[in-house]
Parts: structure tokens; C-alpha cells; sequence
């Protein structure tokens, strides 16, 4: 008997540690992806654009009363940002541990949300390699949000990595240095 209680209470607490996971950072990805675009300047006319916007504008609009943004970084998005990452791994940690390690998790917030940026720019790397090769995108909201989003990431490689016949290979040279980054945070943020 004893030990289906604690067999429970562990399937229990896997549940909540996956849905405090998912829920946090199914959000955490919609500010940041806001936060990108508005920093790429992409056109928030888009339906997809349009989305963010819905779901993030009731914690950011009261936010930016207080929090100003700096030129074209929205200052509230990254403090949102960081205080979700922050209460997910409180959360986690007490959840995990019976205890949440103050002075760790700020640490590992900031590195969770580095991450999460380089995460998010590797998926739009490749969504945006696999449209290139479907063909007719004409008409498809999200081609022009990704080609805003990865733009400042590509521009600088392709000024130095040419075309290989009709082949461009930055997007490739970008996912390998995105993965370098990863790797380099992965090992200073553990």
C-alpha cells in the first residue's frame, strides 16, 4: 500500500512538473517571439503577429507603465520573459527538490531564457529551410514574419558565405553557430 502512495504521488507530481513546463513555456515562447519580432521590426499586421499580440498584451500593456522600453528592445517583454523562466524553475525546483535554491535559479532563469532565444531562432531556421523547399509559399502569412525574424542573423553570414550555385548556405552556417552558442550556454548556466 505504501509504496502505490508513493508510486502515485510520483506519476502525480510528473504530471504537474510536465504541465507547469509546457503551460510556462508555451508562453514564455509567445513574449519572447514578440520580443524578436518587434526588435527585427517585422510587420505586426500579420495574423500571426496579430496572435501574439492577443495573448500577450494583457501582462504587457500594464507592464510598460512602469517599465519603459530602450530604443527598439521592449524592455517589459524581457523582464516578463525572465520572471516566467524564474517562477517555472521555483516552481520546478520545489516541485522536484522541496526546495527552490534562490540564488541558482536566478542563474538558471537567465540561462533558460538564453536558450530559449537561440531554441527559437533554430526552429524558425528550419521552418524556414523546409518552406524554401515546398516551393509556392505565396500567400502564407508566416513566410514573411520568418524571413523578418532570421533576417538580422542571416544578412551578416551571407555577406561572407557565398552562394553555392543556386544553394545558400547560410542558413546552415547559422544553425551550426546557434548550436555552438547552445552548447556554450548549456555549459555556463549549469
Amino acid at each position: 500500500m505504501l509504496g502505490l502512495s508513493i508510486l502515485g504521488l510520483s506519476v502525480v507530481s510528473q504530471i504537474v512538473i510536465f504541465l507547469i513546463e509546457t503551460v510556462f513555456s508555451l508562453y514564455i515562447g509567445a513574449v519572447v517571439i514578440r520580443l524578436l519580432l518587434g526588435f527585427a521590426r517585422a510587420s505586426f499586421h500579420n495574423p500571426f503577429s496579430q496572435f501574439l499580440v492577443k495573448i500577450t498584451n494583457p501582462v504587457l500593456v500594464p507592464l510598460r507603465r512602469f517599465i519603459p522600453s530602450f530604443g527598439s528592445v521592449d524592455t517589459s517583454a524581457v523582464v516578463l520573459a525572465y520572471t516566467l523562466t524564474l517562477v517555472k524553475l521555483s516552481l520546478l525546483f520545489l516541485i522536484s527538490k522541496g526546495a527552490i535554491m534562490f540564488p541558482e535559479t536566478l542563474l538558471f532563469a537567465l540561462g533558460e531564457l538564453v536558450k530559449t532565444i537561440i531554441w527559437i531562432y533554430i526552429i524558425a531556421l528550419i521552418i524556414q529551410a523546409i518552406m524554401s523547399w515546398v516551393g509556392n509559399t505565396q500567400g502564407n502569412p508566416l513566410v514573411p514574419l520568418i524571413n523578418s525574424l532570421t533576417n538580422p542573423i542571416l544578412r551578416p553570414i551571407r555577406k561572407v558565405v557565398p552562394l553555392v550555385g543556386m544553394m545558400d548556405l547560410s542558413p546552415l552556417v547559422a544553425i551550426l553557430g546557434l548550436n555552438i552558442l547552445l552548447i556554450i550556454a548549456n555549459n555556463l548556466f549549469h
